[in-house]
């Protein structure tokens, strides 16, 4: 569903005319503020299926920093490989990399620990890998891409779009006071309930991440 289309949903619930661009009138360009407000929320509230996606990066000899590019900072890695050696790569905190490339002897070979390392100049996710690359090795990062904000008209959003729209119709109703029937409570609830039940459905493509097994 495109911004555009989310914008003149909630005008339509609030019983306001649609309009052809979100920037038509002050009020359809705060209720754009709204809808984005509402992604962000319901994209943070999972690891949505529709936001998981992979980014292969191929590493060069003697160079152990590396940024997952457009994954912004927001992004969370599920699991990384190193597809060349046919092996998973392990979180290391940052003492333990601080401790091998800085106090023990350096050691270059077969990547297969990583750990994050800020973010770049264009706002995207660093990590760092360990050892120290010999060679190219091709590394698959199993992300989960947040977006960015929808700022034209055609800027789509491919998460659940009932739940975006309750929330801003949410917030838009507790920002001017009234609908003219529902409440803002009302349509928080609403919202929560709308929310809990996209997570739901998409959850069961994902059973084993709701598995919590003691330590």
């Amino acid at each position: 569903m495109t911004y555009l289309q989310l914008v003149n949903k909630v005008l339509t619930r609030l019983r306001e005319d649609t309009v052809s661009t979100v920037g038509q009138s002050t009020y359809s360009a705060l209720i754009g503020e709204f809808v984005n407000d509402a992604k962000e929320f319901v994209e943070n509230a999972w690891d949505w299926s529709a936001l998981r996606s992979t980014i292969t990066i191929p590493t060069v000899a003697s160079d152990y920093t590396y940024s997952l590019t457009n994954a912004g900072q927001f992004s969370e890695v599920k699991t990384v490989t190193n597809d060349t050696a046919n092996a998973f790569m392990h979180y290391r905190d940052q003492d333990w990399f601080e401790k091998q490339l800085y106090i023990n002897d350096t050691v270059e070979g077969v990547p297969v620990n990583y750990t994050y390392n800020g973010i770049d100049g264009n706002g995207d996710a660093q990590v760092m890998v360990y050892p120290i690359p010999d060679g190219v090795y091709s590394l698959r990062f199993k992300t989960v891409l947040r977006t960015g904000t929808l700022t034209e008209d055609a800027d789509t959003v491919n998460i659940p779009t009932l739940p975006i729209v309750y929330v801003a119709t949410a917030l838009a109703t507790r920002e001017r006071g009234e609908t003219g029937g529902t409440s803002a409570a009302e349509l928080f609830a609403i919202a929560d309930k709308s929310l809990s039940d996209a997570i739901a459905l998409d959850s069961n493509r994902h059973p084993e991440e709701l598995i919590y097994v003691a330590v």
